[in-house]
């Protein structure tokens, strides 16, 4: 895969790239068959099955909103895009996150549909989306209509990446992860959405792929 943002390796054990937007060099048969899209759960699905972390996942879903600007840009897509998103109910990245993309999805049921899948019940999956060598989630993964993919993004937004993994990684845990949920609340899903709009009108579906 070619990666529109890059970073090395910044005295990190855990991780030796830092990438948000993952763009697949050719659309590729995934590991993600129609059947196996299919009965993953919806969001809603998903939302009544979370038990760690239950009542900030529902909080999250309830405050989460997306822009007039993304809503029309979601709208204004030419392809159909399927997301198949990787979570699990512990990751606090995972709450601040997949909200928001379900509210993306929401907004534009005409162009976009989710569905989501744990992480550890899926490590093929997973293993084929590392974030250097981490099975850092959430990721969401860009399939067309014959269930292709184009590319993902994960697992946090690029400046908020840079930050964990750069300034704020020789701080105590506790407060490493007060500033993280500090900048969820702020950005309130911008630069999520962002990012992920990003990869989906840079991807080209060819008209006569449709094998």
């Amino acid at each position: 895969m070619a990666y529109r943002f890059w970073l090395a390796t910044l005295g990190c054990d855990r991780l030796s790239l830092i990438a948000t937007i993952h763009h697949a060099a050719e659309p590729r048969r995934a590991l993600i068959t129609r059947e196996r899209y299919e009965q993953a759960p919806d969001f809603i699905q998903y939302l009544d099955s979370v038990v760690k972390n239950r009542d900030w996942w529902h909080s999250a879903y309830r405050v989460a909103s997306v822009s007039e600007e993304h809503v029309t840009r979601a709208k204004a897509l030419t392809q159909r895009w399927k997301l198949l998103v990787l979570s699990e109910d512990w990751c606090g990245d995972a709450v601040n996150i997949v909200p928001y993309l379900a509210r993306f999805v929401e907004s534009a049921p005409s162009t976009l549909e989710m569905r989501i899948l744990g992480r550890d019940a899926n490590p093929d999956i997973m293993n084929a989306h590392l974030t250097g060598t981490s099975r850092a989630i959430p990721i969401a993964v860009a399939l067309d209509e014959q269930y292709r993919e184009h590319g993902w993004w994960g697992p946090r937004p690029l400046r908020l990446q840079i930050q964990a993994i750069g300034d704020w990684w020789t701080l105590p845990k506790d407060e490493r992860r007060m500033l993280i949920r500090t900048y969820y609340a702020r950005d309130r899903g911008r630069g999520i959405i962002e990012e992920v709009l990003e990869l989906l009108e840079s991807s080209v579906v060819s008209p006569q792929s449709s094998d």
